[in-house]
């Protein structure tokens, strides 16, 4: 149940119980009063015209019946199709390569040092302040790796722009595609457990003398220059009076914004730059911290942490603890929530779709106990008697089936913005979750049919 939302919160709450509970019992009344109101006035000549060695019920009734287990079988049908593509769907999330690695040992904080501590005037302190946290940290037992960043994957934050490449003329009036923009340390790929797939890391003299270099993402690389190796030398910039940039790198593409959306096109600049955005100097303040140990997520790491963050400054607290992990499953509980709530939906539609079949079979067998006795005593193999019910069962379940295939497709025509990498006809899902109803059908026909043909013919004739 990890990743559901607000899953703790959840909890029997007395007037929803209550007003469930009045619920069911009114429809409870008000459908074993439909049959009271119907038969109540019927005269007593059509009760004897109707009773006699076949009093049990009319074939209007029976029919009845016969439509409810149909419908049963229909819904329960559309309900696992829609469980078995959100399956599928999960499975296609789970298996997208996320541009990080093992979420769970990367502790994030927030850390935000305000210019009424230290001005802009001296931004150099604040790089060093920056540096020297994250030394600190490094320091920690069992940290393997640690970096900083304007934002993490999946943490909501982000900063978009217009960027211009020196070699991509636009035409008057043309505006260039926004960009995804984040601010890093050094290290940052090799924290996160991103690969670079061309050029080169930012570096700590990049950021101190504030050289004109940025790193972009593999898929604007593509976009632009076809592939990562193109990208690299070429010249980009925000503003007409920037800088221009120099591309040292290109970075696997992350998926920032959850796995079932694009992974934006990103720049990764220095935290410290000049003629940048049209502004003399820029410098990134609020940074999240990225820590890589296999205590990450404990109160234990956190509390040390914390104590390392203010051994160098001391009046700035820690916002927003969490782990990459803890991110990760939250972008995944709108899909974990809608599967499990169908799952649910599911297995209780096809318990009640068996539970009918197997009602129907039942009863029809009980009423054609005198009819089974004589085709027994007639030399009818059992064999027989039970394939005679079996289909009888088996056609209600087709029909259901053909019913219920229809108001799948329609249906998942409409859900298909919730899927992931899986067509709403997807044929793999609906033929094995056919072929699990017809099997489970089939062996609630089977049970009650496998009595009839054990029934001893002498007291078949006997009973009626």
């Amino acid at each position: 149940m990890r990743g559901l939302p607000r899953i703790h919160e959840i909890g029997i709450d007395i007037p929803v119980l209550l007003f469930t509970f009045g619920l069911a019992l009114f429809t409870s009344v008000l459908i074993g009063a439909i049959p009271i109101f119907k038969y109540a006035g019927v005269k007593a000549t059509s009760g004897l015209r109707e009773g006699g060695r076949a009093l049990s019920q009319s074939r209007e009734r029976h029919r009845a019946r016969k439509t409810l287990v149909v419908v049963q079988v229909a819904l329960a049908l559309v309900l696992l199709i829609c469980s078995g593509l959100m399956i599928r769907t999960f499975q296609a999330l789970m298996r997208v390569d996320a541009g990080f690695a093992n979420p769970d040992s990367l502790q994030t904080f927030r850390f935000y040092i305000p210019d009424t501590q230290i001005p802009d005037t001296q931004a150099e302190r604040v790089v060093h302040m920056q540096q020297d946290i994250l030394n600190k940290l490094a320091a920690i037992p069992g940290v393997s790796s640690v970096s900083f960043s304007s934002e993490i994957p999946l943490d909501g934050y982000n900063s978009n722009d217009l960027l211009y490449a020196q070699d991509h003329v636009m035409r008057e009036g043309e505006l260039p595609p926004v960009r995804r923009f984040k601010y890093i340390s050094p290290g940052f790929f090799s924290t996160l457990g991103t690969r670079l797939v061309a050029g080169r890391d930012i570096t700590w003299t990049d950021t101190y003398q504030k050289l004109p270099v940025a790193i972009i993402s593999e898929e604007f690389a593509k976009e632009y220059w076809h592939d990562a190796n193109g990208a690299l030398g070429k010249k980009i910039r925000v503003a007409s009076n920037d800088d221009w940039r120099e591309i040292v790198g290109v970075a696997q593409n992350i998926y920032d914004d959850g796995m079932d959306q694009p992974s934006p096109s990103a720049v990764y600049w220095p935290v410290w730059r000049d003629n940048f955005e049209g502004q003399k100097m820029n410098l990134e303040r609020g940074l999240a911290f990225v820590v890589r140990s296999p205590r990450a997520g404990s109160q234990a790491f956190m509390k040390e942490v914390q104590q390392q963050v203010w051994s160098v400054d001391p009046d700035v607290p820690l916002a927003n603890p969490s782990t990459v992990g803890e991110l990760y499953t939250k972008s995944m509980a709108r899909t974990s929530f809608t599967l499990v709530l169908l799952c649910i939906a599911g297995g209780m539609a096809l318990l009640l779709g068996v539970i009918g079949i197997y009602g129907v079979i039942s009863y029809t067998v009980s009423q054609r106990t005198r009819e089974i006795g004589i085709r027994m005593a007639l030399g009818a193999p059992r064999s027989e008697l039970t394939g005679l019910f079996v289909r009888q069962g088996l056609l209600l379940t087709a029909i259901g089936a053909a019913c219920g295939l229809v108001v799948a497709f329609v249906t998942m025509r409409l859900m298909s913005s919730i899927l992931f990498n899986v067509s709403p006809v997807d044929p793999l899902t609906y033929i094995i979750i056919t072929i699990g109803l017809a099997l489970t059908a089939w062996l609630a026909c089977y049970l009650p049919s496998r009595r009839a043909a054990s029934v001893n013919p002498v007291n078949a004739l006997r009973s009626e």
